[in-house]
C-alpha cells in the first residue's frame, strides 16, 4: 500500500477499535466472519470493488453504495465498517479488499484477547505453518489457487475442527481459502506474526540443529531484544539439517550462522 492506502486503513481500524470496544468473543468472532465474507465477495467482484474506491466519486455516495448492498446482508456493526472503508480514499481497488481482510482478522483477534486465547492461538497458527510447510503435498494443495475453495476447505475442517481455537480455525480457513493464497505456509505464519504483534511482541524464527534449552532461548530473547530494541518472542522450529549454529529470521532480515551456511560459504571461496 502507497501512503494514501496506508491513512485510509488507519481510519478504518481507528474505526473499528470503536466499534468493537467492549465486546465480548462470540459478537466479535461473528463479525469477522462477515468482514471475511465482504472481503471474498468484494474480492470477487472487480465492479463492485472499483465503485466502492472510485475517487472520482464523493465519499458520502461510495458510503451509501455499501450501505444499500450490504445492508441487508450483514449486522449494523459490519454495514458501518464497510461505509467507512468506503469513505476512504484507495490507491487501488484491490487495497480496500485487503483493509477489509485486515479489519476481519484484527477483530479475530480482539476475539482470541477477549477469551483469553490470544497466545495460544499464536502458537497454534505457529504450529500449523510448520505443518503445511513440512508437507509438501498438504502445501501444494492449500497454496493452488486453482483448487476448489470449497475443497481446501473441507479438507481445513478435517485437519483443525475441534482441534484448535474457534479463533484460529477461523483465520486459517479464511486465509487459505481466499482467491489469491500464494505460499501458504507463508500465509498461516503471517497470521502468527500478527498474534504476536498484538501482544507487543516481535518474532524470531529460530531453525537450530537440536532443541534450545529454556535458559538458552531466554539469553536469545535477550540478545535479540536488545539488537532490536523491542521485546522478542521465539518459534523454534528443529532441523538436523542446519548441522549446527542457529538461524535467525525476524522480518525480512535472516541471520544465518549455521555450520552448514559457514560450509557452503567456506566451500564457494575454495571454488573460487
Amino acid at each position: 500500500m502507497d501512503a494514501s492506502s496506508r491513512a485510509a486503513l488507519i481510519a478504518s481500524r481507528e474505526r473499528l477499535a470503536e466499534t468493537t470496544s467492549g465486546a465480548a468473543g462470540p459478537g466479535l468472532l461473528a463479525l469477522a466472519d462477515e468482514l471475511f465474507a465482504v472481503a471474498r465477495l468484494l474480492d470477487g467482484h472487480v465492479a463492485l470493488r472499483r465503485a466502492l474506491s472510485d475517487p472520482a466519486g464523493k465519499p458520502a455516495d461510495r458510503a451509501g453504495l455499501a450501505h444499500r448492498i450490504f445492508d441487508s446482508r450483514v449486522s449494523a456493526a459490519a454495514v458501518d465498517l464497510v461505509e467507512t472503508v468506503a469513505r476512504q480514499r484507495w490507491s487501488r481497488p484491490l487495497d480496500l479488499v485487503e483493509a477489509v481482510e485486515t479489519l476481519a482478522t484484527d477483530t479475530a483477534l480482539d476475539a482470541a484477547e477477549a477469551r483469553g486465547e490470544l497466545e495460544g492461538v499464536e502458537d497454534e497458527l505457529f504450529r500449523f505453518g510448520r505443518i503445511v510447510g513440512g508437507d509438501p503435498q498438504l502445501s501444494r494443495i492449500l497454496s493452488d489457487d486453482a483448487a476448489p475453495a470449497e475443497g481446501r476447505a473441507a479438507l481445513l475442517d478435517r485437519l483443525l475442527s475441534g482441534r484448535v481455537s474457534p479463533v484460529t480455525e477461523q483465520l486459517v480457513r479464511n486465509s487459505l481459502t481466499a482467491r489469491h493464497v500464494g505460499n501458504a505456509e507463508v500465509r498461516v505464519e503471517r497470521l502468527s506474526e500478527a498474534a504476536s504483534a498484538r501482544r507487543g511482541r516481535s518474532v524470531a524464527h529460530v531453525t537450530t540443529a537440536v532443541p534450545l534449552s529454556a535458559p538458552q532461548e531466554q539469553r536469545l530473547r535477550e540478545v535479540l531484544g536488545r539488537i532490536y530494541g523491542r521485546t522478542i518472542g521465539l518459534q523454534v522450529t528443529v532441523d538436523p539439517e542446519v548441522l549446527g549454529g542457529l538461524i535467525v529470521r525476524v522480518g525480512d532480515e535472516v541471520i544465518d550462522g549455521s555450520i552448514a551456511n559457514r560450509l557452503e560459504v567456506a566451500g564457494r571461496r575454495l571454488a573460487g
